[in-house]
């Protein structure tokens, strides 16, 4: 079994969504979508479209959603604690940068730590790893060792946590636990480029202070 992860930076501050196939079956997922432009309808056209996964609730990783939802009819899956960015500009942060511009949406699936996302013969776990929003998480697939971390954990840095329900402990609690995974991971983060789980133990400034 394994995975396609095809990363395209998309919305006001270009934030990265990927298309995940697999390739057994086919179906697909697509994590996070700052917007629904008309090269990922292009790529999705014809496809079976499973899931809509967000990592967070923030603008930039979701203003694509209603579009997507639309043309796909894909289950449309946010941690509890962040699914009221979905239809609120103030709680996304929409409000601050792009008023307006975003089209709210009700969620189908609500998610919490230890939930299991079957795509096609891949399973897909989620990880609560809040700091950087309440309900962040990142997406673990341990047979392939793909991880998509959204804005927790970025290539030689970390999700910022000055936002409202930002928290330093949070975030570093985080932190510890994606360190503490078993093994390397091909690591697709929510800006950026991708990296390794193994490159950011011995490099990220943050891994590194926690690991001492």
């Amino acid at each position: 079994m394994a995975l396609t992860v095809e990363s395209l930076p998309q919305g006001p501050v270009q934030a990265n969504t990927h298309i995940i196939t697999d390739t057994v079956t086919g179906k697909i997922a697509v994590v996070d979508a700052g917007d629904c432009t008309a090269y990922l309808k292009e790529r999705l056209q014809g496809r079976q479209v499973e899931y809509i996964l967000l990592t967070h609730g923030h603008f930039d990783h979701i203003l694509g959603v209603a579009a997507l939802k639309e043309l796909t009819d894909a289950e449309v899956c946010i941690h509890a604690a962040d699914a009221d960015c979905l239809s609120s500009e103030e709680k996304s942060l929409c409000s601050w940068e792009c008023a307006g511009q975003q089209t709210p949406i009700v969620p189908d699936r609500l998610l919490h730590e230890g939930d299991v996302i079957s795509l096609g013969e891949s399973v897909l776990h989620v990880l609560h790893t809040p700091g950087h929003t309440k309900g962040g998480v990142c997406y673990a697939d341990y047979e392939n060792r793909i991880l998509f971390t959204g804005d927790t954990l970025f290539c030689l840095t970390a999700g910022r946590t000055d936002f409202p329900g930002g928290s330093d402990e949070e975030l570093l609690a985080s932190l510890i636990r994606l360190r503490n995974l078993d093994g390397d991971f091909t690591v697709y983060t929510g800006h950026n480029r991708v990296t390794t789980l193994n490159q950011e133990r011995m490099r990220n400034r943050y891994m590194r202070r926690i690991g001492q």
